[in-house]
Parts: structure tokens; C-alpha cells; sequence
């Protein structure tokens, strides 16, 4: 058995554009990827790769899945060889193992720990609203232009002033102390009592890629405080140098774009965001690292960054630009006019203005670096030499051959030297580099899994796609079914907020969109006729019932081995299903009032589509009953007759 760590490590770190790219070639498309399918003949290329989702779906066969998928698809691999063979791919060890008493209690642990924090999200949020907040915090946030749509959308919040008010309040929830340390809520004083870690600041949640809350960003708005920002401290499910402010929100967009800006404030990624830029991530009040910039590269190589032009900033541009070249990635600068940070800028300027700017002033990394350092050295030879040598190094940092050669001839035209004086000292560089990391990890064989050496796939009858993958039955229900679990599968923790007048209101509390839906589903004992959408069905509901998150359930079902389940999500999550109860045209701004608007069609629809098939089965009946039973069918008939009248009422197909 592989352990659940690992394999969330094989998961998270597979791209699934470069597991498919060893297999099959590929052509970028605005933010996604496309080729012919492997697994049938096609001329015309239907196959796509959206790496923001991290999911495949051919639109001609119905093949779908995730990286995992499609070498289980591809090479006919099991589960588990499909996810050692990621391992191998991207140098993860696995040491395989039965699950201990020790690594179940670390993971019942690890979700404690997890519940504890969306608490304090919750908390903090309500706090907002008390006497105190309002006057304070959100007094803060709306002089600094941030509307409650933004406090809204990223939950942002007041830690009040009392000692132990949340300490208190989470007691009383049936937290315990131990959590509420170990996920760094509270401080454990000498004599044992427990006191809040964040008191009298606005508070800025962290949430993972998945968008499970894991920290919390608190500031000050007293001036005679040292202290401007108190961050969490690390803990079991925050480890600061591997999340980014704002990457749940910005993920989707940076893909779209293929790009990423990175700004270094908390506000800063907040405005850039109300402003609507939304491809904007922040590094979490640390100093960039390897690890977070390993966390863009899952959506793009591309990240320009955006710091304060003051000394610190530029300093810590420098830095970023080493480390993001080291990654293979391509870096670029803008810097903003002096006195300004993106917050402040975003409030001068409007969206078209702030898009044109960064458009004109955005400067390639290296060539800011060179600029940057030849103003430092003035006419000094020696000065001038030595910034040559250190550019070299910084290209020398650079994993592709081709990028290194480009940027070699560029820096020799630049300094007007022979570009084999650059490349020399590129290559003495590299092959020091190769020795001291030879010397340090050895020999051992790995980073060989890159798909050269397999024998070439073959199409044969068997690689043909199953229907189970993408199910067409033909029933009278089946697209019914089909939107009603594209609606759980893309919205199914969203909540419903229906009118106190609606029919629907619930006094007792709201409901989601999956709870409304199975709801109306298991009260009148109904099951999907297509096996291939019950089997997700009930797939979504086990893991809904664990308390997971929506991207966290939809990423498990991709992930699961389990490939018609996986085949049926990729299609629902993917494709843009087409709603058979209403005219897009029709729709509503908000998701809000569109979903409590078509949720409830679409089940009326449902349940009409169940009473036809049912109108149908009695009719058949009839040509071959008896007069005794066609009397009992009759009534039956009109009983049903009645029932699709009244659901057909209600979507206003007819009048009363």
C-alpha cells in the first residue's frame, strides 16, 4: 500500500500535460493543449489537455480522466503501477506500507486540525459583524477600498480584542485545546491557560490550492505596533514556503492566461483582484521559494513580478529571478511609479490603464538585472566584470539548452563581449554545479521514468474507448441525470439561498446543492438509469460525506481508480453541459440566483422525464392486459397523467 501522503504527493506534483506529452504530441491553444486522440483514429484533432484542471477529455470517443487516468488508460496500467510510475517520473520515493494505528491517527489528526481552521474562518467572519468589527476592521477594509463583494469572496475578517474570545468560542464548539495550538489559533502561556494568537486585526485566511483554509494573515491597525503582521506559524497543515496568498482564487485565471503576477501585500493581492486582475498571488509574507514557484508551474511558466521599487523590493526581485530561471520558467519585472504599490495604483487607475501599464513596462528578468547592476557599476572594469561573471551564473541557472544559448548571445551583445566568453563561463558553471550536487546525492538511478525507451503504442481493438467512459444509454432520462450531476459535480457545495417565500425556503437552514438534490432524489426513491452517472453519484456522496470540499471530492473522483467514475467527472467537470430546462439567454447575473432559479428545474424536469418513461411503460402494458387489469393500469395512468401535469404547470410548459 502506497501511503496517502505519498500519493497526494504524486498527485499534486504530476502535470498532466507532461505525463500526456511523453506519449503524445501536443499543441498549446490558448491556455490549453491539444492533439488526435491515442485512443481512436481521427484526422481532425478533438483531444484536449486543460492543465488548470488537470484534466484530459477527448470530445470525439468521450476519453477523459486525469494524469493517473491516462497511463492507466494509455498503458493498461493498475492504480497503483499508474501512480509508481508518476513517482518514478517525478523522483518521489515510495516506500509502500500498510496504514498503521499511528498514520490512521495522523490522519484523523490531520482533519482536526483542518475543521479547526474553517472554525476560525467562520469565526473571524462573524466577528466582522459585532460592534466591535464593524468600527474597527470593517471600517479598515472600506478605507481601503475593499467592497464587500471582495471581504465576501475571500472571507476576509476581525480577530476581536479579548485574551481568549476565540479561544472561548471554540470550546464551547467542542474543539479541543490541543487543536487549537497545534493549528496555530492559541498560545499556550506558562501557567498552561490558553490565549488567542491573533487579537484586535483584520484577518487574511490562507487557503490551500484545493481552497481549504490552513492560516490566517493578521494585521494591526494600531501604529504604535511593532508588530505589523502576525502570521501562523507553522504547523501540520501549513508550511509556509509551499502556499501562496490567493493561489485558489488566481489558479484558474493564471492558466487562462497563462501567466502570473506576483505581488508582495496582502491588500495588494486583494485590489489587484477587486480590480480585476485576477491572475495575482502573493507569497504569504515570506520570501519566495522554490516551492511556491514549483506551485505556479503547475498553471504557467510564465510570472511577472511585481514589487515595491524601494531597495528591499528590487533586492528581493533579484532573488526571485535566480530562483524562477532555476525552475525553467521565464520571469518578468514591472515596477510601478515611485510612491506606488499595487494597492495604491489599483486605486488611481482603472482596469484598462493598469493592464496597458504593466503591458509597456513589463522588462524581461535577465535584461532587468543586467540593467539594474550595470547602474551600480558606473564605469569600475573590475565592478563591470564581475556583474558579467554573475549574469553568466544566472544564466547558467537555466535548465533549458536553448533558453541558455538565446540569453548567452543576448547578454554578449549587451556587454559587446564574444558570446563564447559568456558561454565558457555558462558551462564551468553548470558542470560545478553538476559535481557538487554528484557529490552530495550520489548515483542512484532515478529521473529515468521520462517515457524514452517505451515501446511504441499501438492501436489495437482493445485500446477502443469503453462506453462506460462517457455513457450514451439512450434513456428518456439520461440527460436529465447527466445535468443533475453536472450541477453537483460543478456546484455541490454551494449553498442554495432561497427567499423566505420561495417554496423551497428551508426555516431550519439553507441546504447545498447536492443536499437539495439528493434530497428530492432519495424522497421519492429515485436512482439514475445510467449506471456509469450512479456510480459517481454515490462516489460524490461518500466523499461529500467525509466533510471534503468541492475541488477536493472532484479531485479525488479524478484521481480514483475507479476509471468509469473518473471517465464520467472528467466529462461533467469539463465539458459545458447544455441545461434541457431554460435558454442561457435567460440567465441570471449571479451564480446565487441561478442556481436556486435552475437547481429546482432541473429536478421538476427530472421527475417529468421519470413520469414519461413511466407514461410509456403503462402504455405498453395496456395492449396486452386483461379488461381487469387495463382498469387498474388506467387508473394509474391518470394518477401520472396528473402528476406531469402539475410539474409541467410549475415549469410554466403549461397553464393552470
Amino acid at each position: 500500500m502506497i501511503p496517502k501522503e505519498t500519493v497526494d504527493l504524486i498527485l499534486d506534483t504530476a502535470r498532466v500535460e507532461e505525463v500526456i506529452g511523453d506519449f503524445v504530441t501536443l499543441k498549446r491553444r490558448g491556455s490549453s493543449y491539444v492533439a488526435c486522440c491515442p485512443f481512436h483514429n481521427e484526422k481532425t484533432p478533438s483531444f484536449h489537455v486543460t492543465p488548470s484542471r488537470g484534466i484530459y477529455k477527448c470530445f470525439g470517443c468521450g476519453k477523459a480522466g486525469s494524469a493517473v487516468g491516462f497511463l492507466m488508460d494509455y498503458d493498461h496500467l493498475t492504480y497503483p503501477e499508474a501512480l509508481r510510475y508518476l513517482a518514478k517520473k517525478y523522483n518521489i520515493e515510495v516506500k509502500e506500507e500498510e496504514e498503521t494505528a499511528e498514520q490512521i491517527a495522523a490522519r484523523q489528526r490531520h482533519e482536526s486540525l483542518m475543521a479547526v481552521s474553517e472554525f476560525a474562518r467562520q469565526f473571524f467572519q462573524d466577528q466582522l459583524k459585532t460592534g466591535e468589527g464593524r468600527a474597527v476592521g470593517y471600517r479598515y477594509y472600506r478605507e481601503r477600498g475593499i467592497e464587500d463583494a471582495t471581504i465576501e469572496k475571500w472571507s476576509l475578517g476581525w480577530a476581536p480584542s479579548g485574551k481568549a474570545t476565540f479561544v472561548e468560542a471554540a470550546r464551547a464548539a467542542g474543539y479541543k485545546d490541543e487543536f487549537l495550538v497545534a493549528a496555530g489559533l492559541a498560545i499556550q502561556q506558562e501557567d498552561g491557560t490558553l490565549i488567542d494568537k491573533f487579537r484586535e486585526r483584520v484577518m487574511f485566511p490562507i487557503h490551500s490550492v484545493s481552497g481549504r483554509v490552513i492560516a490566517y494573515s493578521g494585521r494591526t491597525l494600531k501604529s504604535d505596533n511593532p508588530a505589523k503582521y502576525v502570521n501562523s506559524p507553522e504547523t501540520e497543515i501549513y508550511i509556509k514556503s509551499k502556499n501562496l496568498l490567493g493561489i485558489y482564487l488566481a489558479k484558474s485565471e493564471i492558466a487562462k492566461q497563462d501567466r502570473c503576477i506576483l505581488v508582495e501585500g496582502n491588500v495588494d493581492v486583494v485590489m489587484m483582484h477587486q480590480m480585476g486582475i485576477t491572475n495575482v498571488v502573493a507569497s504569504c509574507g515570506t520570501s519566495l521559494t522554490e516551492e511556491q514557484i514549483r506551485l505556479i508551474k503547475r498553471f504557467t511558466e510564465n510570472i511577472t513580478i511585481m514589487y515595491d521599487g524601494d531597495k528591499a523590493g528590487l533586492h528581493a526581485a533579484l532573488r526571485a529571478i535566480g530562483l524562477i530561471l532555476k525552475e525553467g520558467m521565464n520571469p518578468k519585472v514591472v515596477f510601478l511609479p515611485d510612491g506606488d504599490d499595487p494597492d495604491s495604483f489599483s486605486r488611481k487607475h482603472t482596469l484598462e490603464e493598469i493592464q496597458e501599464f504593466i503591458e509597456s513596462h513589463e522588462q524581461d528578468g535577465i535584461a532587468f538585472k543586467t540593467d539594474l547592476l550595470l547602474s551600480e557599476a558606473g564605469d569600475d572594469p573590475l565592478k563591470k566584470a564581475n556583474l558579467i561573471n554573475e549574469i553568466a551564473d544566472t544564466v547558467a541557472d537555466i535548465p533549458d539548452a536553448i533558453k541558455r544559448q538565446v540569453y548567452v548571445d543576448t547578454v554578449a551583445r549587451r556587454f559587446g563581449i564574444e558570446a563564447d566568453i559568456i558561454q565558457d563561463r555558462v558551462r564551468k558553471t553548470r558542470e560545478n554545479a553538476r559535481k557538487e550536487m554528484s557529490g552530495r546525492a550520489g548515483h542512484d538511478g532515478r529521473g529515468q521514468a521520462d517515457g524514452q525507451g517505451r515501446e511504441e503504442h499501438v492501436m489495437t481493438d482493445t485500446d477502443r474507448p469503453s462506453q462506460a467512459a462517457a455513457p450514451r444509454i439512450g434513456n428518456i432520462t439520461e440527460p436529465s441525470e447527466r445535468e443533475l450531476l453536472g450541477f453537483i459535480l460543478r456546484h455541490g457545495c454551494s449553498e442554495l439561498k432561497f427567499e423566505t417565500d420561495s417554496e423551497f425556503y428551508n426555516p431550519d437552514g439553507s441546504q447545498t446543492v447536492a443536499e437539495f438534490i439528493d434530497s428530492a432524489l432519495t424522497g421519492d426513491s429515485a436512482a439514475f438509469s445510467n449506471p456509469a452517472f450512479q456510480a459517481a453519484y454515490n462516489a460524490y456522496f461518500a466523499l461529500y460525506d467525509e466533510g471534503l470540499d468541492q475541488d477536493s471530492i472532484v479531485r479525488s473522483l479524478l484521481n480514483g481508480e475507479d476509471r468509469t467514475v473518473a471517465g464520467v467527472v472528467a466529462d461533467l467537470a469539463e465539458e459545458k453541459y447544455e441545461l434541457t430546462v431554460h435558454n442561457f439567454s435567460d440567465a441570471l447575473t449571479t451564480t446565487d440566483s441561478w442556481l436556486v432559479t435552475y437547481v429546482p428545474r432541473a429536478i421538476l424536469a427530472y421527475h417529468d422525464k421519470r413520469l414519461q418513461a413511466k407514461q410509456a411503460d403503462i402504455n405498453r402494458r395496456l395492449a396486452q392486459a386483461t379488461p381487469e387489469e387495463a382498469n387498474q393500469l388506467l387508473s394509474e395512468l391518470s394518477s401520472v397523467n396528473a402528476l406531469k401535469k402539475t410539474i409541467n404547470i410549475k415549469l410554466g410548459r403549461i397553464k393552470k
